[in-house]
C-alpha cells in the first residue's frame, strides 16, 4: 500500500463527518468511496446519476459495488439535458452542470451536505471543462486536491482488493460521438451495442467512434492484429447494427480522440 497517499486522503476525509460520493463504478470512483468507508466509518453514501446516455452495463457494475461493500446506495434519474442536445464542445461542462445540481441536491435531501467527486490530477492531462462546473458547484474533488493519479489509484485499489483495480476507463457514450450534431437515442444504443459485440469478444479496453455511417474501432494496441484475425466477425457484426464502414484505428485506444478544444 501507498502509506503516504493513502493516509493523505484518508485525513483528508475525516474531517468531513458526513459524504456523499458522486459514484459511477469506476476505478477512481470506487476508490474514494472506499477510501471514504474507512476514513468516515459508515458514515458515507453512493448517488449514481442514471442517464440515457450511460453505459447500461455500468449501473449493474456499480450496485453490485457497492453492495459487496455495504455501503448505501442511491440511484438519481437525469433526462437528457436540453444543453447537450446537439453535443457541443463544451458538452463536459453542460452535462456535468446538470449532473451535480441534481446529485447535490439529493445529497442535501438525505442529509448529506458535502459532494465528493473522484476526480485526479491525471485528469487535467484531457480536455475536461466538467471540471469547471464542479469548482461553481462547490464540489470537493480529494484525490486531485491529494495529488493522487491514476496510477496510485490503480495500485491502491488492487492492495485493497477492490475490483475495479484494473477496470478500463469508461465515460459516457456521447464521447464516441463528434462535436456539433445532434445525435439520436438509435445511435447511441448502436454503439453500446457495437462495444459490447467487441467486449463479448475477448477485447477489453474498447471505443467505438462514430464518424456518420463509419465506426472507427479502438482497441488497446497490443490487441490490434488480434482484432485483425477477427475482422471478418467485426465487420458482419457492425454492419449488421446499421454502420456501412467499419474501420481500425490504428494509433489505437486513447482516452479523448473525439476531444477537440473549442477554437
Amino acid at each position: 500500500m501507498q502509506e503516504s497517499h493513502f493516509e493523505r486522503i484518508l485525513a483528508w476525509l475525516r474531517p468531513r463527518k458526513l459524504v456523499a460520493v458522486a459514484f459511477s463504478g469506476g476505478a477512481d470512483s470506487t476508490f474514494l468511496l472506499a477510501a471514504a468507508r474507512e476514513a468516515l466509518e459508515g458514515r458515507v453514501i453512493a448517488l449514481t446519476v442514471v442517464t440515457p446516455y450511460m453505459v447500461r452495463n455500468e449501473i449493474a457494475d456499480a450496485l453490485a459495488t457497492t453492495a459487496n461493500l455495504g455501503i448505501r446506495h442511491e440511484l438519481i434519474e437525469l433526462p437528457m439535458p436540453d444543453s447537450i442536445a446537439e453535443n457541443p464542445p463544451d458538452r463536459c461542462y453542460w452535462c456535468k452542470r446538470a449532473l451535480y445540481e441534481r446529485l447535490t441536491e439529493k445529497a442535501a435531501a438525505l442529509g448529506y451536505p458535502i459532494v465528493l467527486d473522484g476526480t485526479n490530477v491525471d485528469d487535467q492531462k484531457d480536455y475536461r471543462p466538467g471540471i469547471r462546473a464542479l469548482r461553481e458547484l462547490g464540489i470537493e474533488t480529494p484525490l486531485l486536491e491529494c495529488g493522487i493519479g491514476k496510477d496510485a489509484i490503480r495500485l491502491m485499489s488492487r492492495e485493497l482488493g477492490l475490483p475495479t483495480w484494473r477496470k478500463p476507463t469508461n465515460a459516457c457514450l456521447l464521447t464516441r460521438l463528434p462535436f456539433g450534431r445532434r445525435f439520436s437515442m438509435q445511435t447511441l444504443q448502436r454503439v453500446e451495442e457495437a462495444e459490447r459485440a467487441l467486449l463479448d469478444l475477448g477485447f477489453d479496453w474498447v471505443r467505438v467512434r462514430v464518424h456518420g455511417t463509419a465506426a472507427r474501432i479502438e482497441v488497446a494496441r497490443d490487441q490490434r492484429a488480434r482484432l485483425l484475425e477477427h475482422a471478418e466477425a467485426v465487420t458482419t457484426a457492425l454492419k449488421g447494427l446499421g454502420f456501412r464502414h467499419v474501420a481500425l484505428d490504428l494509433e489505437g485506444y486513447r482516452l479523448g480522440s473525439m476531444n477537440e478544444p473549442p477554437a
